[in-house]
């Protein structure tokens, strides 16, 4: 397998449309990718180099971040008007704010003048974005509403309306939790969740009166490709009994480890076209590991609310992505969104995602628990990051990249077993990272929408 570069226009042409009087980048120039040798869907095999390739990652950003539908943050982060957090979309800094109608809104996180972030706190509340650079300034509807100085335009054709915030294509909130994308033509939300709604409503769904943030947000860097997490938790179940032998003894109460805890345990693992994936074990064991969390659920009402099926699964256990970077735990309550920092780094945001009828007691026990289990300090986390950040360190040496990866694990076992949505496989599969891996190919040799049309529209 070989990365094979397509053809370009010679640098030198001028830029159609823009007439700078100089030699300037033509719109033409194409680096882009054919991947098609580096993913193989049929035989499991991928090529390391689409973690280390620089290139790819430019390409990426077009194609899968710029196209997709990206995790933004809770609804309960935004409780009235003016309140705002900010994160990212790829590498495209993002504020999210309520705005005077009680919609969510989301704007690039730029200023229209010099390009300086326009708020660069975390979160707050606001009545107006100004920049701190020159003061140009928005109201939460994205509006351009003051200039200073602004006489000095009166030869430019200046019209503030021409200079909002440069808002989202489209938002949508599904279980509590906002998405976004850049794309215009991206289909909904809900088609792109398909059936994994299905997984996804097992976890947030638990309470009629849905969910709640607790904590505030953990935020921690990692050497390694986003890739690596993101399918690990789709897919990975093969790594824990290793992995987490020593987490595992830890919780044991007899601390027998692995063998007493999930080794041969039966399950099932979820995975679909748009590159969604969960995997979860599938017995009457399955319950939250912090007792007063376990106490708390009638699960005879759950039962009959959400399916035996689910009760049994996905409610309690497993861990999932969303494509792209988005993912959770059911047992801990974490949810986090796996964000680019190029080939080698990634930035971790995490929260703990708490049922709302919870009472305090209950709440608090299962946020200590996810500390213990998951975030930087976590006895689960720690194993995790090590593997990455291992896989990572070695990923750029010569020979090293030229030895194909494995996702074997599984193949042809994917079927429509009639008890959960979907085609699903053995717990112990590569299943939903094929169909990850496959995703990211697909929409990296798919010329992306704003490759098609004039972005300053």
């Amino acid at each position: 397998m070989s990365i094979t570069q397509l053809p370009s226009t010679e640098v030198g042409e001028r830029h159609p449309g823009f007439e700078c009087g100089n030699i300037c980048r033509p719109e033409e120039l194409s680096r882009n990718v054919d991947v098609s040798g580096l993913v193989d869907r049929q035989t499991g095999l991928v090529d390391r180099v689409i973690f280390t390739d620089r290139t790819l990652y430019e390409q990426e950003l077009a194609r899968v971040f710029a196209t997709s539908w990206l995790f933004l943050g809770h609804v309960e982060q935004l409780q009235k008007a003016g309140d705002f957090f900010t994160t990212y979309m790829g590498e495209d800094p993002v504020i999210v704010t309520k705005d005077k109608s009680g919609s969510i809104r989301a704007y690039l996180n730029s200023c229209r003048h010099r390009g300086a972030r326009v708020l660069r706190a975390d979160y707050g509340k606001a009545r107006n974005f100004t920049c701190t650079y020159h003061g140009w300034s928005w109201d939460l509807a994205g509006k351009l509403i003051s200039v200073p100085n602004e006489e000095g335009y009166a030869n430019a054709n200046f019209d503030r309306d021409d200079w909002g915030l440069v808002e989202v294509a489209q938002l949508d909130v599904a279980f509590g939790l906002i998405f976004a994308t850049w794309n215009p033509d991206a289909p909904p939300l809900d088609e792109q969740l398909g059936d994994m709604k299905y997984y996804m409503e097992a976890f947030l769904g638990r309470d009629p009166e849905g969910t709640t943030i607790v904590g505030g947000i953990t935020k921690w860097v990692l050497k390694g490709n986003w890739k690596l997490a993101a399918e690990q938790f789709g897919t990975d179940w093969y790594h824990v009994n290793m992995s987490h032998a020593s987490a595992l003894m830890v919780l044991s109460p007899t601390g027998k480890g692995p063998k007493e805890s999930i080794a041969n345990t039966p399950g099932r693992q979820y995975s679909d076209e748009r590159g969604n994936g969960t995997g979860f074990p599938t017995h009457p064991k399955s319950r939250f590991d912090a007792q007063p969390v376990h106490e708390y659920y009638d699960y005879d009402e759950l039962r009959e609310r959400l399916g035996t099926a689910r009760v049994e699964g996905p409610m309690t256990t497993g861990h999932a992505t969303v494509f792209p970077n988005f993912s959770y735990l059911p047992v801990n309550g974490s949810i986090r969104v796996w964000h680019p920092k190029g080939v080698d780094e990634m930035e971790i945001w995490s929260w703990t995602v708490l049922d709302k009828s919870m009472p305090e007691d209950v709440r608090e026990a299962q946020r200590l628990y996810n500390l213990r289990t998951f975030g930087p300090s976590g006895i689960f986390e720690q194993d995790d990051g090590e593997n990455w950040s291992e896989v990572q360190s070695i990923s750029h040496g010569w020979r090293t990249n030229t030895v194909p990866l494995n996702y074997q694990m599984g193949l042809g076992s994917e079927r429509h077993d009639g008890v959960y949505p979907g085609e699903t496989s053995e717990l112990y599969s590569d299943a939903a990272g094929r169909r990850f891996y496959g995703r990211w190919a697909e929409l990296m040799n798919t010329p992306a929408w704003h490759e098609t049309r004039n972005v300053h529209e």
